[in-house]
């Protein structure tokens, strides 16, 4: 029993011992420079966000594609035999048989100015066989017939002459053009700009629009860090704030029990004593919490595998200071209308809507397109070879040139849709518009929430300063008995609420100069950071 005991006993501690180097937090201390390199690197949304321009790359490339040649090739083989018969002077021929052999390659695709389109290529046709042909001095059988002029009756007789009978001719024949270029040029519609040129102009918008997304991206996210960076600091300094409320409770709780023991003091006295201390011990652990929060948001933005995260406790490398900025409301407005994501993004919008109504402007007008056609023809009896011949020596040219026109009676089609384009470029306009209003309004806002801030550092500097002496003097009247203990517990409480004020105003004040920075579009400038896009 003994030995199970023991070894119990060493399994426990071993548990424990294991346990113990689970639980064990790394402490990372960082510098706000230090977390928005971190977030940069490996923030999820970032990540996520970084694809899309890419991704409008390759949809922007594979657009030029309808520019490229297709070239087609094709070959074959055909036989055919027909049977013989009599024709209608009543001789014999032969059936015939054929083969053919055909090959043609053509070139083709569309134009990269104008609308038009091309092809050129060539083709080529070998038939061979046999057909009736005829020869002299082989019996054939004709039959004869008159009519009677006397009775009217039909008289038919048989006669056998050497006459010409149908036969098998051997043949070949070779027929082919090459150098066949075929094209059409459009005059009026999609002469200026065609649906191929329409979508590589919007593709082109679409990759800005979303590099300026990524941008944006980019500014949110390390906003976000710095103002998880100025909570969390706030979050450990009210900690330490609580704390400190803690001990005044504590030492002061501890100091009515004496007196209460001497009869110097009523037992009420102490009673608020522990209530005080048990109320700041509860704001304590709700500062703790509060602290744990801060830590997860901040972590959050800084990774993308937040298991490694886990047992790790940010320690803030700096502290919360009050560096006086000198605003210019003019100049943040110069800097939203010019800088900010959003807006570039809606006035790219703009740009493309533009394309769209020049396009269906273009598709009202009829369609007038220059056709022809050139190349070389070669035909012989013989064999290929003479038809290769008849090539070379450019012996039969052909070609041809014309026009067609194409008007669509009534056309609604074309003029409804591009009176749809128009009101929606006007309706672009005045989203444009709406949203330069708000980025005034949304700076204006922040620079006045930064002066107040700014403002109110200085308020609750002096409002602690006030409030700890104010403790300190009325501690000193209490032990002269010239003050009651229910004082020294309100200027207590006055104390830490005047600290936490402080540390908040300061944490507001840092979040607002962030927040003003992404108003105006400037976060990657303030916070030195390059953003270089392939």
């Amino acid at each position: 029993m003994r030995t199970l005991g023991s070894v119990c006993f060493f399994l426990m501690v071993s548990v424990g011992l294991v346990q113990a180097q689970t639980n064990t937090v790394e402490v990372r201390k960082l510098s706000l420079e230090d977390c928005i390199q971190i977030a940069l690197e490996h923030n999820l949304e970032v990540q996520i966000r970084r694809l899309d321009p890419e991704l409008a790359g390759y949809t922007l490339r594979s657009s030029y594609g309808a520019y490229d040649p297709s070239l087609s090739l094709s070959g074959g083989h055909s036989f055919n035999r027909s049977p013989g018969g009599i024709d209608e002077l009543g001789r014999t021929y032969a059936g015939t048989e054929s083969e053919d052999n055909n090959f043609s390659g053509m070139l083709g695709g569309l134009l990269p100015w104008g609308g038009g389109s091309y092809s050129v290529g060539g083709r080529i046709t070998d038939t061979y066989g046999t057909r009736p042909g005829f020869r002299e001095g082989d019996p054939f059988v004709v039959t004869n017939s008159f009519v009677d002029i006397n009775t009217g009756n039909t008289i038919s007789f048989l006669t056998t002459n050497n006459v010409t009978i149908a036969a098998r001719d051997p043949f070949e024949s070779v027929n082919g053009s090459v150098g066949l270029f075929q094209f059409r040029q459009p005059l009026l519609r999609n002469f200026l700009i065609d649906s191929t040129r329409l979508q590589i102009l919007i593709n082109r918008k679409n990759l800005q629009i979303s590099e300026l997304e990524l941008r944006a991206q980019i500014m949110d996210v390390i906003t976000r860090v710095e103002q998880a960076y100025y909570n969390l600091i706030f979050a450990k300094e009210d900690v330490l704030v609580q704390r400190k409320a803690l001990e005044l409770a504590e030492r002061l709780l501890a100091e009515n029990r004496k007196r209460v023991e001497v009869g110097a003091l009523a037992p009420l006295d102490e009673k608020q004593a522990e209530a005080q201390a048990a109320g700041n011990r509860a704001e304590l652990l709700a500062a703790e919490g509060t602290e744990d929060t801060m830590q997860r948001v901040l972590k959050n933005l800084l990774s993308d595998d937040y298991s490694k995260w886990k047992d790790t406790a940010i320690t803030p490398a700096e502290t919360l200071l009050a560096i006086p900025e000198q605003f210019d409301l003019q100049e943040s407005w110069r800097r939203g209308l010019t800088q900010r994501p959003d807006v570039l993004q809606q006035k790219i919008a703009l740009e493309k809507q533009g394309y769209i109504v020049k396009f269906q402007k273009n598709q009202i007008l009829p369609q007038l397109d220059v056709v022809g056609t050139a190349g070389l023809n070669a035909s012989s009896r013989e064999d290929v070879d003479d038809a290769l011949e008849q090539i070379r020596g450019r012996n039969n040219p052909f070609w041809s040139v014309g026009g067609q026109l194409t008007i669509p009676l009534g056309n609604r089609s074309a003029r409804y849709n591009y009176r749809s384009a128009k009101a929606t470029r006007q309706q672009i306009e005045l989203q444009l518009k709406q949203l330069e209003q708000s980025v005034l309004i949304q700076i204006e806002n922040s620079i006045a929430t930064a002066r107040t801030a700014f403002q109110r550092v200085n308020a609750t500097r002096e409002a602690r300063i006030f409030a700890e002496a104010a403790l300190e003097a009325e501690q000193k009247k209490l032990e002269s008995g010239k003050s009651t203990n229910f004082e020294v517990l309100r200027l207590q409480r006055d104390l830490t609420t005047a600290r936490s004020a402080e540390i908040r105003a300061l944490a507001d004040y840092n979040t607002a100069l962030a927040q003003i920075a992404l108003n105006e579009g400037t976060t990657l400038e303030r916070r030195k950071v390059k953003l270089e896009l392939q």
